[in-house]
């Protein structure tokens, strides 16, 4: 897959993805991440890439012409990250994991001209009900989440079959886990976990997870 991310900030990006999952995903060639300066396709000497909304208001707007300049010639499903977008799931995740190649717009400042999400891209999406300075930290949150669904990323794949949340979006809890020492200040490990008994700990495990 993929993943080119334009924004203002590519060297946010650094120390997540330096020691992480995506990093191991990106030295087997799963994934390809790539970095798009905003600030490039300025035209003037201050690389400005902003400026006064039309109507008045607070704060500055991202110009239309500058993601549209920073889109000219890349292909695959664009996405604007916006607080007023979709909310992120994890079924989400799983449909972009699908996607051979994701362009991810990082908002800043108060927002991006509206005609941006009118003209330029294929959907509009957020992580949450809250406000964030700037779209980085969200593109984070969808290149991790989809980067851990490629075949081959995860080392044991079966971890995906025993998460949180499945493809469906079925809220279940996952079941608790333990390890050691076996006693610790007299809070113990259930004694169903330690008997290898694989029936047992199934049905111990499928009761605690709708619990």
């Amino acid at each position: 897959m993929k993943i080119d991310v334009l924004t203002l900030f590519p060297s946010m990006f650094s120390g997540p993805f330096e020691f992480s999952m995506v990093k191991r995903a990106i030295d087997k060639r799963i994934l390809d991440l790539r970095f798009t300066d905003l600030r490039k396709f300025a035209s003037d000497k201050y690389k400005s890439v902003d400026d006064r909304p039309y109507g008045g208001g607070a704060g500055m707007i991202i110009r239309v012409d500058i993601i549209d300049k920073a889109l000219a010639g890349k292909t695959g499903k664009v996405i604007l990250l916006d607080a007023g977008g979709e909310k992120f799931t994890q079924k989400k995740a799983v449909q972009l994991s699908k996607e051979k190649e994701l362009i991810i717009i990082c908002g800043h400042y108060e927002g991006i001209d509206h005609r941006v999400h009118e003209h330029l891209v294929d959907e509009v999406i957020s992580i949450g009900d809250y406000v964030l300075s700037g779209g980085e930290i969200p593109a984070m949150v969808l290149i991790d989440s989809i980067t851990r669904l490629l075949p081959g990323v995860l080392g044991n794949e079966k971890s995906l079959d025993e998460e949180s949340f499945t493809e469906h979006q079925i809220p279940n809890t996952e079941y608790p886990q333990y390890t050691r020492p076996e006693d610790y200040k007299g809070w113990k490990v259930p004694e169903v976990l330690l008997s290898g008994d694989h029936k047992k700990i199934k049905e111990y495990r499928n009761k605690k997870q709708h619990v």
